[in-house]
């Protein structure tokens, strides 16, 4: 007897030293992230911007890292989803033209406005078109507001404020206060007013209310931006859209006699009435059109028990590529934060996963294309889900990884929404850490990262930031450091990994979280549902019943 135990124990050790064997409750390094950081953000990607070399060294590399990790194709027997784009270049003409009856002024492009358009045309025209102000553009009848109300804007052109009338209220049931809401978002602003059959429109730039600089938008100036390739399909397109800085809208409202001030405080009130401004506008857009096709990079890793439910992963790899050089004479927007490292989150959380005990449902890892052009990858994803989108627990999104060391705290973007950020504070409070609302809820950055497309079909999405209690110099630093990055980095050349000033001790706590999260629901029964009062409850529950 004592001799077949010790052949069987023999048997045993044998078989088992022919498995390697998997670590459990993975603990995350800097050297999971830092490789692939550095990597991904270096010049040799050439800023990762689709249709571009770029994207070629980009994906090959995100299919190669996944091959050595062992995890399958996400995409039947490929790890690409094909995204058929199109690539517009918007050459606007170098001045447009405001008159009336009684005065004329010329704004010049660049400095005064930007537009492109989403046509394909060679040319787009504007001869004298009449200008409306409609507001802020808002149609929004759960709120009983109608910023287009009893006023015909067909083959006009739409100017609209930013932001929504909630914005400086302090009221959050009035459009969630200083928290935007999707009618806030420049993305809204268009498609409505291509709803309301207007030719153009032009948002009002302010720095506070739009969340960022006006050099931002000024990025796009006869620069290619992409779009999905609807042909074949019925869409509603503007002629153009465009943004005018502050002071060139003030020009304009001058000359229609009105005060820029008191147009604004009409225009948060519920009875508000567009008006048309007397003025006519005049401009034009050069069109070079190039249809392509660019790629989302899908690893899956097969649940044990229950392989047919999905919980998604997910990140964007793309940037801005080669574009205007900054004062440096540096052309390549490396994007090292936005989004090299969530890039490098991605791989690190597959690795992690792929090393650890299988889990029982299946995990996805998905790095999308184009989310700065419009986040089109995670669209065309939403639009044509490789897993259904009913046997799809969640997404966890990540757009950014904290830089900047240790921190007490994360923000969760878009908070109140779903129970996935219950599910992130019970892993925070087992590490000591908590949770607090995003410290700037006006830029919008719920509609503003890949997460957002899950949500529109009705996916549990959590996405959560780089928070602002640093463990050594408090909040005010913390919130200084994310000031500092808007200013000085945010789809800049300068936004490169730069030893001196990061720190990633931070960031490998931040994903530690997101592999804790994920790695407990996708070993659960759970099925996180959208919260009262979310506009996206509505559209889980539509399937889920």
């Amino acid at each position: 007897m004592q001799k077949s135990l010790s052949i069987l124990f023999l048997v045993t050790a044998a078989l088992a030293s022919c498995q390697a064997p998997k670590q459990s409750n993975y603990q995350f390094q800097v050297s999971d992230l830092e490789p692939n950081l550095i990597t991904l953000a270096s010049d040799e990607f050439q800023g990762r911007r689709p249709f571009t070399a770029g994207e070629e060294i980009t994906i090959k590399f995100l299919e190669d890292e996944f091959k050595k990790l062992g995890l399958e194709p996400g995409n039947g027997d490929s790890y690409y989803q094909d995204v058929p784009m199109v690539s517009i270049v918007s050459k606007s003409s170098e001045t447009m033209e405001l008159k009336n009856p009684n005065s004329s002024v010329s704004l010049t492009g660049f400095q005064d406005f930007v537009m492109w358009t989403q046509k394909t045309d060679s040319l787009v025209e504007i001869k004298d078109a009449e200008v409306v102000f409609a507001g802020f553009g808002i149609v929004a009848p759960e709120y009983g507001w109608n910023d287009y109300k009893n006023i015909d804007v067909k083959g006009k052109i739409v100017v609209v404020l930013v932001n929504d009338p909630g914005f400086g209220t302090e009221d959050a049931s009035f459009f969630k206060g200083n928290t935007m809401t999707y009618y806030g978002r420049w993305t809204y602003k268009y498609e409505e007013a291509a709803r309301q059959g207007a030719l153009g429109c032009l948002i009002v730039h302010n720095t506070i209310p739009t969340g960022y600089g006006f050099n931002v938008i000024q990025g796009k100036h006869h620069q290619p931006i992409l779009y999905l390739d609807d042909r074949g399909k019925k869409t509603s397109k503007l002629g153009f859209e465009g943004w005018l800085t502050l002071p060139s809208a003030k020009k304009l409202f001058e000359m229609a006699g009105k005060n820029d001030s008191e147009l604004l405080s009409a225009a948060r009130k519920p009875d508000f009435q567009g008006m048309p401004l007397g003025v006519n506008l005049s401009a034009s857009i050069q069109v070079e059109a190039e249809y392509n096709v660019s790629k989302n990079v899908v690893a899956k890793l097969t649940g044990e028990t229950k392989p047919e439910e999905y919980l998604i992963y997910s990140a964007h790899w793309d940037h801005f590529g080669i574009g205007k050089p900054d004062e440096t004479g540096d052309s390549i927007y490396n994007g090292a934060l936005d989004n090299a490292s969530g890039t490098a989150a991605l791989l690190a959380l597959a690795k992690a996963f792929a090393t650890d005990q299988t889990p029982d449902r299946s995990v996805i890892f998905l790095a999308v294309t184009a989310e700065e052009q419009g986040l089109w990858g995670s669209a065309y994803y939403a639009e044509n889900p490789i897993y259904p989108k009913e046997k799809t627990v969640a997404n966890i999104n990540m757009d950014g990884i904290n830089p900047y060391g240790k921190m007490k705290d994360v923000s969760i973007i878009g908070s109140g929404q779903s129970e996935m950020e219950d599910l992130l504070n019970v892993e925070l409070e087992k590490l000591g850490r908590y949770s607090a609302p995003e410290p700037n809820p006006v830029a919008g950055y719920y509609f503003r990262s890949d997460h957002f497309n899950f949500a529109k079909i009705g996916i549990p999405a959590l996405y959560f930031g780089t928070g602002i209690d640093h463990v050594e110099k408090g909040k005010e630093y913390g919130k200084q450091l994310q000031d500092e990055y808007v200013a000085v980095y945010y789809h800049k050349p300068s936004d490169e990994y730069d030893t001196s000033r990061w720190n990633l001790d931070g960031a490998v706590d931040d994903v530690q979280i997101l592999y804790n999260v994920g790695k407990s629901l996708a070993n659960s029964d759970k099925w996180p549902n959208w919260k009262a009062g979310s506009e996206f409850k509505a559209v889980r529950d539509s399937y889920m019943k």
